[in-house]
Formats: structure tokens, C-alpha cells, sequence
């Protein structure tokens, strides 16, 4: 079983590197440096975790959707997987789900990908261009029944270059597409991952609501902490 673990930045995996005994000078791939497996670059870094049972790899590929796709399409080039899971933090418009909560992607749209037409957007998918929402190809329930043992929220989610933080914007997008959920790199893991057809998964934990911005309402903490402690339990169970 090869499992890579997608992520945007080291301190959101930060638990799952202690847990699996990555030291940092091998996470940044100076420790094994002769291993295939690692590849680093600037804001891109592969690491491999070693364990009897699985060979789990983890790829940090930095912030934003163009990043996440080049290092994850040049990755997933060279390199073979029988899952694909991107972890990280998110902000949320349903209230329904509280902070710290961990939630299963079920599908991903990149917002901004289109054209103004005066007051109205018009998405790629309706100017023909191509596509703006994307998928996972496998579920939690698809994995022997690991959606009973983790029970996990589901959320649609969008993709945005600009994190939202100004209450027209949040009111504009919400209306267009009615999102649970927002981060910078899911559409893109999605829309990689589709192109290189390697079966895919998406959880992301709760950092925040998205509303005008306001660090002091933010739980970055507990939202890491727990998408930590789901991780660790997953990848024991399932690899």
C-alpha cells in the first residue's frame, strides 16, 4: 500500500511528522538524501515515512493552488499511489459546523475561475472552457467502512486565490455557490489528481468562519490538532 499525504505547509501535518518519527533535517531531505523518494525544492519537499507495515510519503507543496498543482502533477509524474490524501485547514460559512471540526470534502470548485459579465459571473464550465468543479474518486465509506469509525462531517467546498474577509464578497459568493467550506489548494489537489488518475481524498479541519477578518475569533490550534489526531488514526487503520 503507497499512500501520499498532500499538504500545503509542514505546521499543519506538524503531529503526524512526531507521530511517524520524521526528524527535520530528513523532512527537508538532508538526512537521506540518496532516497529516490525525496525530492527537495524550494517550497516543494518530499519525505518518506518509513514503517513495517506501509510506505506512506509526504509531499509539502506550499501555499495556493498553482503550487499544489505543479509540485503534485510533477510528483504524481514520476511516481505511483494507490491513495492520494490532501490535508489541511479551512474556513467555513456554515455555521453548523463548529471549529475544530474535521470534514470530508465531497466536492471542489475553483470561485474565481471565469469572467465578469457586468454584475453576473460566468463560470469556465458555462463560457466552455473547460471545467471548475472537481471531485474526489474515492469517499471515506469506500475504505472499509472508515466513515463509521471517524464520522466525519461531508462539505462542499471552493478554491480561491484571495481568502475571503469583507462582507460583500462572503454575501456575492455565497449566493453564487452556496460553499460549506474554503481553502486555497483543494480544487487544484482535486483537478491534478484527475489528470494523472490516481484514486484521491480530501479532509480539511476547521480553523475558522469566514467573515470579516478577525485573527481573534480564528482556532488555527485545536483545527491542526485535530486534523492531526484524525491523520494518525487513519493512516494506522487504513495503510
Amino acid at each position: 500500500m503507497r499512500i501520499l499525504v498532500v499538504v500545503a505547509t509542514e505546521f499543519e501535518v506538524a503531529h503526524v511528522i512526531s507521530e511517524f518519527g520524521i526528524s527535520i533535517s530528513e523532512f527537508f531531505g538532508s538526512a537521506k538524501a540518496d532516497k529516490k523518494s525525496i525530492d527537495t525544492e524550494l517550497f516543494n519537499t518530499i519525505s518518506e515515512i518509513e514503517h513495517p507495515k506501509f510506505e506512506i510519503s509526504l509531499l509539502i507543496t506550499g501555499v495556493g493552488m498553482v503550487a499544489t498543482a505543479f509540485a503534485l502533477g510533477k510528483h504524481l509524474s514520476a511516481n505511483k499511489y494507490d491513495l492520494v490524501l490532501n490535508l489541511g485547514i479551512a474556513g467555513s460559512f456554515d455555521r453548523n459546523i463548529a471549529l475544530g471540526d474535521v470534514v470530508e470534502i465531497t466536492e471542489d470548485t475553483f470561485a474565481e475561475l471565469g469572467a465578469e459579465d457586468d454584475a453576473d459571473f460566468l463560470s469556465i464550465d458555462t463560457m466552455g472552457f473547460g471545467e471548475g468543479k472537481f471531485y474526489p474518486s474515492k469517499k471515506l465509506t469506500d475504505l472499509y467502512n472508515l466513515f463509521n469509525t471517524f464520522n466525519l462531517k461531508q462539505a462542499a467546498a471552493i478554491t480561491v486565490n484571495t481568502v475571503h474577509g469583507n462582507e460583500a464578497s462572503i454575501k456575492k459568493v455565497t449566493e453564487r455557490l452556496h460553499p460549506q467550506v474554503e481553502s486555497m489548494e483543494g480544487a487544484a489537489f482535486f483537478y491534478a489528481c484527475k489528470q494523472m488518475d490516481v484514486p484521491c481524498l480530501q479532509i480539511r479541519a476547521v480553523s475558522n468562519y469566514v467573515e470579516k477578518r478577525n485573527r481573534d475569533n480564528w482556532n488555527i490550534g485545536l483545527a491542526i490538532k485535530n486534523l492531526n489526531t484524525f491523520a494518525i488514526e487513519f493512516l494506522k487503520l487504513y495503510a
